[in-house]
């Protein structure tokens, strides 16, 4: 469709619109201009960021507005800044825009990357404190901005160098901190490409929006990948602590003479192995199991900042401390019940070692997303699997939005979708003989096929075990995923893989792995997606607790909890397929459950599923004349 007056209003980048995607335009534009929430669920291809971009741009301008763009991925984040830059250079606009990455992968100091990300905010907070960091030092004259840092943003906002990479390369150049560089740029910025938790993390979120001067009244939130907002929440409200890392405290605080903490973490280990002494994997805990003993002792809120004040001595030394782990987590443990499960379980280490692991995990993702969003000009939750967008309406505490579902740009004629109701990866159904039946299913598809095809497990243990026999049927080259693989280990691997696309190989890979999310194989370089069996997680205690939260709270426990999660990630995978409107290609869906009414009504709605065992000539007939 010819660009028409309707969306240069919206200031939509682009010289033609797509179809579908004009719909999504028109109702993300009325979302924005009525203050108003909305959860879209838009596949591949409709183009989502320049859809949202263009009317909250266009509202923000209006109403001296900020567009929080959020997203996990970086891919995302540079796809973000570049259509901001389209949209400025077509409508002649003149305002600031500006892409943050995560402090730490900002960071000039050397080997911060080893640390984790709580580790790495205390130790940056100290040495800002005690001067001790000259990137920091240097932005800053007598509390104020330095002249030197006022500079170097006027030149970057003046050559529109204020993406993540050329900040960094500039202020590297300058002997300046990126990231206050960033925050400096962000204060008149109309638009902020950020990750989720600049506005979820509440600590950071307060500390963000009072350096850069935003009101959360005055920002329209776009949350791209928005399926992954809920468990990104959920773990940034978590803590934990293993016995290693009390272990590791224990040495610390050795060398620092403070013999009351010494006593308290000799108690806490002691306590954790008593906890653990019966339990075979896992089991829930009280609150009091671990307050009431420590207060025995010694005052437990004392206790606390006593251990987080040390921590910062021990990181001026060595950059990290296990004590201001546990610190943190005493801290977090008092903290509700509601909305949260307290559980310890048991694993084993490299050497065999026992290992226990006391965890405080948040199930409630809307404890911290609904005030949010409530207090947003307007927010926009979009992605191409939010189904059913009801449960992440609840989930997330939207107390009103309006739920739109679209239809793939992509003709449907393009796309053969198969459930094959046969075999099962249900743990009890599990044996040498369903191993070699689904290997056999999954050669006599791929040959079918004129070209790669990627094939998702529900878990490595499973994959291996089927790739024994498929590896002796199958006359395809084939290549295996590793479980921890290097981002340049990951490129290196799909682009072998995709030197194979007129031959065709096959990737065996893990839903939610490294290659079922995040990357793109259009056109030649993928014609099929096999997915074997439901990636159901194991119904741990954690799995047992959001169930039972789920349906006291929405009467939805094994959909919200169990069911619909994994019914995603498979979706998530199987959307490798198909990336452009020229792509024709086939994605299976192999395990009898999926034919089964209870999960089949999962698949969204626009999708034309084939139940059928005849594939191999289905599969031939789809691709004939291509």
């Amino acid at each position: 469709m010819v660009l028409g007056e309707e969306f240069k209003e919206v200031l939509f980048p682009h010289e033609t619109v797509r179809p579908i995607q004009d719909e999504l335009i028109r109702k993300i534009n009325k979302t924005v201009t009525t203050q108003q929430n909305l959860i879209a669920h838009a596949p591949t291809g409709l183009g989502k960021t320049a859809a949202a971009l263009g009317p909250g741009i266009k509202e923000a301008q209006k109403k001296d507005l900020t567009v929080f763009f959020l997203t996990s991925r970086h891919t995302q984040h540079k796809l973000a800044m570049e259509t901001v830059n389209q949209i400025r250079e077509k409508y002649k606009l003149n305002f600031t825009a500006v892409d943050i990455i995560g402090k730490k992968w900002m960071c000039l100091q050397p080997t911060v990357s080893k640390l984790y990300p709580r580790e790495f905010s205390e130790y940056c907070k100290k040495l800002k404190e005690d001067d001790l960091c000259d990137f920091y030092t240097k932005m800053r004259d007598k509390g104020e901005s330095s002249k030197q840092a006022l500079e170097l943003v006027m030149q970057l906002k003046r050559e529109n160098k204020t993406d993540t990479e050329s900040i960094v390369e500039k202020s590297k150049e300058h002997e300046m901190c990126p990231y206050e560089v960033s925050l400096l740029i962000a204060k008149d910025a109309r638009v902020i490409i950020g990750d989720y938790y600049y506005l979820f993390n509440p600590h950071i979120r307060e500390n963000f929006l009072k350096r850069t001067g935003k009101e959360l009244n005055k920002i329209i939130i776009i949350i791209d990948e928005g399926h992954n907002l809920p468990e990104r929440v959920k773990d940034l409200a978590s803590h934990r602590i293993s016995t290693n890392t009390i272990h590791r405290a224990i040495e610390e605080i050795k060398k620092k003479d403070k013999e009351e903490i010494l006593q308290i973490l000799e108690l806490l280990r002691k306590k954790v192995f008593e906890m653990g002494k019966n339990v075979d994997d896992e089991i829930y805990l009280t609150k009091d199991l671990l307050i009431s003993e420590i207060n025995e002792l010694t005052d437990y809120d004392e206790m606390v900042s006593e251990m987080l004040v040390t921590a910062d001595i021990i990181r001026e030394e060595d950059k990290q401390s296990s004590l201001g782990t546990i610190g943190a987590f005493l801290e977090a443990w008092q903290g509700d019940d509601k909305g949260f499960t307290r559980i310890l379980s048991k694993s084993r280490g490299l050497r065999g070692e026992e290992i226990l692991v006391v965890q405080y995990r948040c199930l409630d993702p809307s404890l911290i997303t609904r005030d949010v969003i409530g207090s947003a000009y307007s927010t926009i939750l979009m992605s191409g699997t939010l189904s059913p967008t009801s449960m992440y309406k609840e989930l997330l505490g939207f107390d009103s939005a309006d739920q739109e579902s679209y239809k793939s740009p992509f003709p449907e004629k393009n796309k053969l979708s198969i459930i094959i109701p046969k075999t099962s990866t249900k743990y009890e159904t599990r044996s040498e003989d369903q191993y070699r039946e689904i290997a056999e299913i999954i050669a006599r598809a791929t040959n079918k096929i004129p070209g790669n095809t990627a094939v998702f497990f529900p878990s490595y243990n499973l994959r291996d075990e089927v790739e024994k026999y498929f590896s002796k049927l199958t006359d395809r080259t084939t290549f295996v995923e590793q479980q921890k693989m290097t981002k340049k280990e990951k490129m290196d691997f799909l682009e072998a893989f995709k030197g194979y696309k007129n031959v065709g190989a096959v990737l065996l890979g893990v839903v939610g792995g490294n290659f079922a999310e995040g990357i793109d194989l259009p056109g030649s370089f993928l014609k099929g997606v096999i997915i074997v069996g439901l990636p159901l997680q194991r119904p741990d205690l954690e799995t047992q607790a959001l169930i039972k939260y789920y349906d006291e709270k929405f009467k939805k426990g094994w959909d919200y909890g169990y069911l619909f999660p994994a019914f995603n990630r498979a979706l998530q995978s199987a959307g490798r397929c198909i990336r452009s409107e020229t792509d024709k290609g086939v994605i299976i869906f192999l395990d009898e459950r999926y034919s089964w009414k209870n999960y089949s009504r999962c698949f969204p709605p626009s999708w034309d599923m084939k139940t059928t065992l005849l594939y191999e000539s289905m599969i031939e007939r789809f691709f004939e004349g291509h």
